[in-house]
């Protein structure tokens, strides 16, 4: 019961983060599962763990952290990524909830496009334009690098740690909170 629980804990946070990169969760779930017991996959996801989706993986993170860094670029990756990481939550999500538990395929695939879809479009609709609003678009790459930190993050507790997973992702939205309501306070002129 324990290690089911574990492993559902485990897959909503894998897909969380992939709602921030769609390619951060998917390597590190495959790498893991290489060369560690840490996880097991089961057919078909098994394929992850091949040398060719492996350097793919590994390419398209890098084109990812790099199309994310620059200005107007970002807003078209972004786009494009709406189709991608909802799609990437939901391979990840039953990739490693299917190694633990007898979670309907079916069920797994939609609870981590759920899952990745709504971290996607708070982080695309909400957080971002905040943020370009706010700092004329120069904290863009920064919260980039954050973001790509916090999945790679995630990720790795997610799988390894997903009891302390939970907690480090219920800080950080109640950290996002507070920022978005502090960004959103009218400042105050002082005569």
């Amino acid at each position: 019961m324990g290690t089911a629980i574990s492993g559902i804990l485990g897959a909503f946070g894998l897909s969380a983060s992939a709602g921030l990169n769609a390619y951060i969760p998917l390597l590190i779930v495959s790498l893991l599962a290489k060369f560690t017991d840490l996880i097991k996959l089961s057919r078909p996801w098994d394929a992850l763990t091949s040398w060719w989706t492996i350097g793919v993986l590994a390419v398209l993170v890098l084109v990812e952290a790099v199309a994310d860094k620059v200005p107007a670029v970002n807003h078209v990756n972004n786009a494009i990524q709406t189709f991608i990481r909802p799609t990437a939550g939901a391979i990840v999500f039953a990739a490693s909830a299917g190694s633990v538990t007898e979670i309907s395929p079916v069920l797994s695939l939609i609870c981590g496009l759920l899952v990745a879809g709504t971290v996607h479009t708070v982080k695309s609709a909400a957080v971002r334009p905040l943020i370009t609003a706010t700092t004329a678009g120069t904290g863009g790459p920064i919260v980039s690098t954050v973001e790509d930190v916090v999945a790679a993050l995630i990720s790795v507790l997610s799988i390894v740690l997903p009891i302390l997973m939970l907690i480090v992702l219920v800080l950080l939205i109640w950290a996002l909170v507070s920022l978005i309501h502090s960004l959103k306070k009218p400042t105050r002129e002082y005569n």
